[in-house]
């Protein structure tokens, strides 16, 4: 008989065995099931990319209605804050609805003995988190972030479990934390992984868009570029062939075709440059109080041609009330002669006007047009690069699409803008709105005042009386056309090539004035006009920059290095005769009022 005496606590034991078996395979399938439902959640967030409800939310829920579950349909609550908050608040619960409210309500029991029920948007203070955390068993248990931040709380109310199952809470709310945590971290991982993705779609669709336009611009601009270039060539072939001796008239004609085709080459480059120098914030803009209506009659005035030759009417309406602005006159020509031109290009019949008009302290100049007017879809793409509208006419691949973009950019700097109103077959209106005088903006007067101070205020040079001239040029046809045309002028020109023929010509006389090219090929003429400026007996001739430098900055760059005064290329005539001769008033004075 004793050795049945042990049989009932063995069974005892295996019970218990069993039972605690049972628990962790509880514990094992309820966060199995827990890591199967976050899994879905992250699937829907990779293949549902336009879903309507928050990924985030749906772990949160999802967390909170799988420990639910596996706790016998107690209530489950997750709590969330900032890392530095002092309370929280009740954002997701889980549990059957109570019997008083049909909003679910989590009872949890404090140290104190007080129940702590806890519904939807209730606050709870991170004090009380604290001591749910820490009794026995706890009630919360902390959700952490990648840095070891709180970001929330898991909460629990008390269950009606087995023991075995009791003494796993720990681990199933401890693991199912983690699990949460993970899974967000996953989620956002994506959600970059996503957008990185989303970026990179759009920055490659807008690079071919680039490139298709940039494409076109090039092909148009080859188009622009040689029509002129043939008709320079051509005419110029005509003059230069044997035994074809056309008449004076002929000549003269010829001639007029070379420079205009020339002016219509220097016109693109300078839209090209022009949006250049705007992008990188290098355009000079020269402040001035400008005349609106002679500036719009001159502006009409260079339309006027091209208007007749399609039988268009022109108009031009001015407000009395407008009578000057602070703007830069050449700017503000080409805003308007942009705008004027587009208008003759897309109108054949009917007619193109400029309105001016004033609005408080605002000026609204108006240019619109009879023309085939502008798409709605057409209309937001105007104002990019190289965008041209289709347009059925003969002249459909005149321009480079730069020209309203410049337009924009160059009202912007006016502190201004541009609006646009069209309809297709119902013609187009531009309007450039501009301040009467932008903020900031000085008159000449006044940037001479100050400049008076400054280290680039031309030197003082003492007008000569004589008509000696030293150019140095290292450019064959720019040296030639300068030596002639200053020799027609009345002045004595000596051309140098290079540093070592200046040196040399400089041995045996000294010149009224210097003209210098900057970029030389053995030397660069910032270098030497420093040079000449160190030896007392240079230090007074005026020296004047002959440049094809014309970015900004670059005129503040010679008059600091030492030069007197600045043009840029192509070169002005007719500005570079005016500049030898106000530092040469001798006898030539007379033969440049003349010419």
């Amino acid at each position: 008989m004793q050795q049945y005496s042990s049989l009932p606590e063995q069974n005892s034991q295996v019970d218990a065995t069993i039972q605690q078996l049972r628990a962790e395979l509880w514990l094992e399938r309820s966060l199995n099931q827990l890591q199967r439902r976050l899994n879905d959640c992250l699937l829907v967030v990779l293949t549902d990319v336009a879903q309507t409800n928050s990924p985030e939310a749906e772990i949160w829920q999802t967390v909170a209605k799988e420990i639910s579950m596996a706790l016998n349909n107690s209530g489950v609550a997750i709590a969330l804050c900032q890392p530095q908050d002092t309370v929280g608040k009740v954002y997701y619960i889980s549990c059957p609805p109570s019997v008083d409210s049909q909003a679910p309500v989590v009872e949890l029991m404090l140290k104190n003995g007080k129940t702590l029920p806890l519904k939807l948007q209730t606050e709870i203070k991170v004090k009380d988190l604290h001591d749910l955390e820490t009794q026995k068993p706890p009630q919360a248990w902390r959700l952490n972030d990648e840095s070891g931040e709180v970001i929330g709380w898991l909460l629990m109310a008390v269950s009606k479990l087995t023991t075995a199952q009791m003494q796993l809470i720990p681990q199933l709310m401890t693991k199912a934390a983690k699990h949460c945590v993970q899974t967000l971290v996953q989620f956002q991982h994506i959600q970059s992984l996503q957008q990185r993705s989303q970026h990179f779609v759009d920055s490659n669709q807008e690079l071919k868009r680039t490139n298709q336009l940039k494409n076109q611009f090039l092909a148009n601009t080859s188009h622009e570029i040689r029509t002129p270039l043939s008709s320079i060539i051509g005419f110029t072939h005509l003059l230069l062939a044997q035994g074809y001796d056309p008449t004076r008239e002929r000549q003269r004609e010829y001639l007029n075709i070379i420079q205009s085709s020339g002016k219509h080459l220097l016109a693109l480059i300078n839209d090209i440059l022009d949006l250049s120098k705007i992008e990188a914030n290098q355009l000079e803009v020269q402040w001035e109080k400008v005349d609106v209506p002679e500036l719009c009659r001159n502006v009409l005035t260079l339309i006027k041609e091209k208007a007749s030759n399609k039988g268009l009417k022109l108009s031009l309406e001015i407000d009395p009330e407008v009578t000057t602005l602070v703007a830069d006159p050449l700017r503000l020509k080409q805003m308007l002669l942009n705008l004027l031109f587009n208008a003759l290009k897309f109108t054949n019949k009917g007619s193109v006007g400029l309105q001016v008009t004033r609005q408080d302290s605002l000026v609204h100049f108006t240019v619109w047009d009879t023309g085939s007017g502008i798409s709605k879809e057409n209309q937001t793409l105007l104002f990019q690069p190289y965008f041209q509208i289709p347009n059925s006419s003969p002249s459909q691949n005149e321009g480079t699409g730069l020209g309203l973009a410049v337009t924009q950019k160059l009202a912007e700097i006016h502190h201004g803008y541009v609006e646009v109103e069209s309809e297709v077959d119902s013609g187009s209106r531009f309007t450039i709105i501009l301040p009467l005088k932008p903020m900031g903006a000085v008159l000449p007067i006044e940037i001479e005042e100050d400049e008076q101070a400054t280290s680039s205020q031309p030197l003082a040079i003492t007008p000569s009386t004589s008509n000696e001239i030293l150019l140095v040029e290292n450019d064959l046809p720019n040296g030639e056309l300068m030596q002639i045309h200053l020799s027609k002028l009345g002045y004595q020109v000596t051309w140098v090539k290079n540093e070592a023929q200046m040196w040399d010509v400089l041995k045996d006389k000294q010149p009224d004035v210097i003209l210098m090219d900057i970029r030389l090929q053995d030397s660069c003429g910032l270098d030497l006009v420093q040079q000449l400026r160190e030896k007392p007996e240079y230090q007074q001739i005026p020296i004047i920059a002959q440049t094809a430098m014309s970015m900004k900055g670059d005129r503040e760059i010679c008059l600091t290095a030492g030069f007197n005064e600045y043009i840029s290329k192509p070169l002005d005539l007719s500005l570079l005769a005016d500049l030898v001769g106000k530092y040469s008033l001798g006898d030539r004075g007379q033969v440049i009022g003349d010419r």
